[in-house]
Order: structure tokens, then C-alpha cells, then sequence
């Protein structure tokens, strides 16, 4: 098995000589983060479901292409929210993957990769309507997962 926190010492151990104040340390991924979940996280649900469920074919085309932008970014923003918040952990020398939050986080970055597949494979083609359900209903219990995780994130913080 991997020991994460032996591959990430060298890398926290440069950080923290750089003598960033413990709050910062302790609270700036779960504050970043937050903002990432709950503003753009709600965007890209929003957009999305607009882009699906709107009659307006015009309100429609523009949802949809806010949705792809948002959800681009969002995912690359989680992606590296991800990595600071292993860093983080492993700077406050507590233990990574004994905790929920990081397996929920680690659950999200998979569902929304796989929403991200099914998305560039053009939702399966000829079979569209299938592959977008599934894709809305994937993202949805992926945003639901967010939310778990940031309870989870606020929990962690409060005990450390």
C-alpha cells in the first residue's frame, strides 16, 4: 500500500517553512472549497437542469453551454481543491485517508469524471436521451455527494 504521507512529507515540510499562519493552514481549503461546492456546484446543477427541463429553446442552448463552461472549470477547480486538501491534511500531520472526507471527496472526483466521460462521448451517440438522463442524475447525486462533503470537511476542521 501506498504511504501517502511519506511521499507528501518533503513538499509539506516546504510549506510549512514558509511559516503561513495556522489558520490559514487549517481553514483556507475548506473556505476556498466552500465557495467552489456551494457557488459553482449550485450553478452547474442549476444550469444544467435549466438546459434540460426549460421550454425556451433559447434560454435552453444558453444554459446548456453555461453548464459545460461551469462544469469544466468546476471539476478542475475540485481537482486541485482535492490535492490542497491532502496537502493540508499532511501539513497539520494528521492522518489522509482515515478520514470520510476524504473519501467523499475522492467519490466526487470519480462521479464527476465519469459525467465528464459520458458528456465528451457525446452521450453515447444514437442512445442520447438515455445518457443524458443518466448524465443529469449522476451530476445530481454528485452535487448531493459535495454537500455530505462539506459537512464532512467542517466536521474535520472543528476537530483538528
Amino acid at each position: 500500500m501506498i504511504n501517502w504521507s511519506e511521499i507528501l512529507e518533503p513538499i509539506a515540510a516546504w510549506f510549512r517553512s514558509l511559516g503561513i499562519p495556522e489558520p490559514i493552514v487549517r481553514w483556507g481549503h475548506p473556505l476556498m472549497m466552500g465557495i467552489v461546492v456551494f457557488v459553482m456546484g449550485s450553478a452547474v446543477g442549476v444550469s444544467g437542469w435549466q438546459g434540460r427541463l426549460t421550454k425556451d429553446k433559447d434560454t435552453a442552448i444558453k444554459s446548456r453551454i453555461a453548464h459545460r463552461q461551469l462544469a469544466l472549470w468546476m471539476f478542475s477547480f475540485i481537482a486541485l481543491g482535492f490535492t490542497g486538501g491532502v496537502l493540508s491534511l499532511q501539513m497539520q500531520h494528521q492522518p489522509i485517508t482515515k478520514s470520510p472526507h476524504f473519501w467523499t471527496a475522492l467519490g466526487v472526483l470519480l462521479l464527476l469524471g465519469l459525467n465528464g466521460a459520458i458528456a465528451l462521448s457525446k452521450f453515447g451517440g444514437e442512445q442520447q436521451a438515455g445518457w443524458r438522463k443518466f448524465h443529469a442524475y449522476l451530476g445530481t447525486a454528485a452535487l448531493g455527494l459535495m454537500f455530505l462533503h462539506a459537512v464532512l470537511g467542517l466536521n474535520l476542521g472543528l476537530s483538528l
